[in-house]
């Protein structure tokens, strides 16, 4: 594009005199169209999509405010959480019922697993706070498990981590699915219950690369059900920690 510079009649101001050249050249300029910087609009949204872009191929976890996995709760302080605070979110886990993700959920009927169980793992190691932990992992203090018609649930006191699913009973065997940290798996797994405590024994689960299982048959789950209705009453049994 070639801008003309040349001098008209046009081109004098009101007093006789003669605009600048460099006002001529900028006025010609934009009669043509042509701008020097980009709109301020057409920036933003480059740079939006770059950021996106470069989150999408590298797979960073801090560019999403939002994942399909187990819930995590604030980072825990080196105290963890209050028993106040465990309780309530306990208490808010027994009342949600998991999503079928992949499969339907199973009938609401009793099992012969049914019951509210824990563990106490003594691992002295405090959790390492992080953003976004992997899912499962056999961190120590006291752990919950419950199973209730179809429905597992279960929780780790002192970092708040929980997750939900399904699971159907059949013999001596049990499967896990409909869970949102690895919902397209299904665990499976060969149960014994004796004297209240109940020992899983993976079969194949690749939930969270085999942290799942690791964690599900680290120690046995002891059953909070009292061994007779007259201790359940007197309350003079061996109550397993975590227990309410």
């Amino acid at each position: 594009m070639v801008l003309r510079t040349q001098w008209s009649a046009s081109d004098q101001n009101t007093n006789g005199g003669a605009y600048p050249l460099s006002h001529k050249i900028e006025t010609n300029r934009a009669r043509a169209g042509v701008t020097d910087v980009p709109a301020k609009s057409h920036l933003i949204s480059t740079a939006v999509c770059a950021a996106a872009l470069f989150c999408l191929v590298l797979g960073i976890p801090a560019c999403s405010s939002h994942t399909q996995t187990g819930e995590q709760a604030p980072e825990p302080s080196a105290a963890g959480p209050t028993k106040s605070s465990t309780s309530v979110i306990w208490n808010e886990l027994l009342q949600k019922t998991p999503f079928p993700h992949t499969a339907p959920l199973p009938p609401q009927v009793p099992t012969v697993l049914d019951g509210t169980y824990t563990k106490f793992d003594p691992k002295k190691t405090p959790p390492v706070p992080c953003r976004r932990c992997p899912d499962y992992v056999p961190e120590g203090g006291i752990w919950k498990l419950h199973l209730s018609k179809g429905v597992f649930r279960i929780f780790h006191e002192f970092t708040g981590w929980r997750s939900i699913g399904s699971f159907v009973v059949e013999k001596n065997r049990v499967q896990l699915f409909n869970d949102p940290t690895c919902m397209e798996v299904t665990g499976s797994y060969i149960w014994t219950l004796e004297t209240g405590r109940l020992m899983m024994q993976v079969i194949e689960d690749e939930c969270a690369i085999g942290l799942r299982a690791k964690n599900l048959m680290k120690l046995p789950w002891m059953s909070c059900q009292p061994p007779s209705m007259e201790a359940g009453f007197s309350g003079h049994w061996d109550k397993p920690p975590g227990c309410d």
